[in-house]
């Protein structure tokens, strides 16, 4: 019998139904493994949210975040930095030039020697190829850029390639942390996501934790939130002092919690509560 974190009760896990958006994407919200996974199946948290909040993700004119998505479309097309370009200037119709794409980051970055997400690329491409300044953290503009790159990636399965660089090591270091215990609560990632899934935790159904809805709106925030964010929130509410967003800690937790997800159809922008 799987032991409960104190304050969470059973809830029954997720349920059995299928996500389809728009009546023509199927998405995939149940996925085998990938080797070395400590769980038997990858589900998609949208399988363990109300029939309320499931219903809003199905359609992509009731999905609230498709507001800032569309948000992020126009600042693809929005000449800014000394160059005088804008994302559209180098690669074209996003539908196009940015399909699949949001699905294999993060990714290696030789110049950095690190992996990097859509965020940090996008604000690489803004300082290096538009001579504009970098987006800062949760800026909304670097929500909505972000959420728009990635829709475009919607239904595609997350696959990272693990053989680039060393993201090998990161991925390493992402598992450490993942089940590291820390707080004044004592607990890790694991404690919640792994051992408890499918349970309640102060009201909300746990998730396997998975990341291939972000960002996501989430509507108790009645906005986008990046997985940073998440990260910080999940670490705040051990009772821990979070690291920076993009530190390298954060950033090897997402090379490891998004290998998790492998299989998963890219949802972003999900909608949770």
């Amino acid at each position: 019998m799987t032991a409960l974190v104190p304050g969470i009760a059973f809830a029954g896990g997720p349920v059995d139904e299928e996500l389809v958006i728009d009546g023509e994407i199927q998405m995939i919200t149940r996925a085998a493994p990938p080797e070395g996974h400590p769980l038997d199946e990858v589900l998609s948290g949208w399988l363990y949210r109300t029939e309320e909040t499931r219903l809003l993700e199905t359609d992509t004119f009731e999905n609230p975040g498709m507001l800032e998505v569309q948000d992020g479309a126009d600042l693809w097309n929005t000449v800014d930095g000394s160059a005088g370009k804008s994302c559209a200037s180098c690669h074209g119709d996003a539908e196009e030039s940015m399909a699949g794409v949001g699905a294999s980051f993060p990714k290696w970055d030789e110049a950095s020697n690190r992996p990097i997400n859509v965020e940090l690329q996008i604000n690489k491409c803004r300082t290096e190829e538009m001579g504009a300044e970098a987006y800062k953290f949760d800026a909304p503009e670097q929500k909505a850029l972000t959420a728009y790159v990635k829709h475009q990636s919607l239904g595609t399965p997350v696959a990272i390639d693990l053989a680039e660089g060393h993201m090998q090591s990161w991925w390493e270091k992402g598992n450490e942390l993942y089940y590291t215990r820390t707080g004044q609560l004592n607990l890790s990632c694991a404690s919640c996501h792994e051992q408890n899934n499918g349970n309640y935790i102060r009201a909300d159904h746990l998730s396997q934790g998975n990341v291939n809805g972000f960002p996501t709106y989430r509507l108790k925030q009645a906005s986008l939130v990046s997985l940073h964010n998440r990260f910080r929130g999940c670490i705040r509410d051990t009772r821990a002092e979070f690291p920076a967003a993009f530190s390298d800690e954060l950033m090897a937790l997402e090379v490891y919690v998004t290998w998790r997800g492998t299989g998963l159809s890219v949802e972003t922008p999900a909608v949770r509560q």
